[in-house]
This record gives structure tokens, C-alpha cells and sequence, in this order.
């Protein structure tokens, strides 16, 4: 068998396996891929005031109690500490989903008595989100982030 095997069909089965290979890498690790979406829309924007992100952060470190997300059978319950109760009681909270914007969630509301919100269960889809809390308390802000997976 390898009698009649010369240079000539090393280099044409050499080349040939190169070929595969580069075309195994080029559709194969093409139809692997997840989508990912743009964090922002308008994201030179955004980076430039990020200072003011990273300060709400350190604010919250801060703390000596932060909110908590809880899932519950309606959805998903965020408690703050009696504490650090939010200015007027109003804050925002952002579900970021970097597979599909479509299914972000960014709404501003206000809490309820017991210093909790609810998010429903029919706005979130399973899947990973990061959960973004911003609030202002004292006239400073603050941003607590969770990773979520939602099932």
C-alpha cells in the first residue's frame, strides 16, 4: 500500500488535511457561538460618565447591609434594610441580559410599605441577567449588581 506512495501525495494529503482543518475552525466554532449583545446602545457615552458607576459601587460596599434579591413564586422580591430606605423611595432596577436585549428589563420604582419591590414573573425569561439596584440615599448614590439565573 504505501509502496506507491510518493512526495507528491504527501504534500496533496497534507494540504488536503489543511484544508479540513481550516474549515472545521471556520464553521464550526461559528455555529457554536452564542450571541452576545452590545452592553449600550450609546456605550462611548456611557463609558465616560462610568466613574460615577464605580463611585455608586464603593458607596454600597460601604454599607453595612445591602438589598437582597429573592426569588419567590411571583417573581423576584428586592428588600432593602430599613436603614438605607431610598430618597422619596424610589430607585431603579435593570435586568441586563447579554445574550438579547430584547429581554432587558429597566424600570424606576417606588417601594412599598415593607421596603420591597416585586418584579413579576411574567417579564423574566429563564436565563442568565445581571440585576443592576441603583438608589440615592443622603444625596449619594449607590449600585449593588447580582448575577442572576433565572429558572
Amino acid at each position: 500500500m504505501f509502496k506507491n506512495f510518493s512526495w507528491g501525495h504527501g504534500v496533496i494529503l497534507a494540504l488536503g488535511s489543511f484544508i479540513a482543518f481550516i474549515l472545521f475552525m471556520v464553521f464550526g466554532f461559528t455555529y457554536g457561538q452564542q450571541n452576545s449583545e452590545l452592553v449600550s446602545d450609546d456605550y462611548y457615552r456611557d463609558e465616560l460618565v462610568y466613574q460615577d458607576v464605580i463611585d455608586a459601587k464603593r458607596n454600597a460596599e460601604k454599607l453595612a447591609e445591602i438589598p437582597k434579591y429573592q426569588e419567590i413564586a411571583e417573581g423576584m422580591k428586592i428588600t432593602f434594610p430599613a436603614e438605607i430606605t431610598p430618597e422619596s423611595k424610589n430607585l431603579k432596577f435593570e435586568l441586563f441580559r447579554t445574550d438579547d436585549a430584547n429581554l432587558d428589563v429597566k424600570k424606576e420604582v417606588h417601594l412599598d410599605q415593607k421596603n420591597e419591590i416585586i418584579i413579576p414573573r411574567q417579564v423574566i425569561f429563564k436565563g442568565p441577567y445581571t440585576l443592576k439596584i441603583k438608589w440615592s440615599h443622603n444625596k449619594k448614590p449607590y449600585q449593588v449588581d447580582y448575577d442572576v439565573l433565572w429558572k
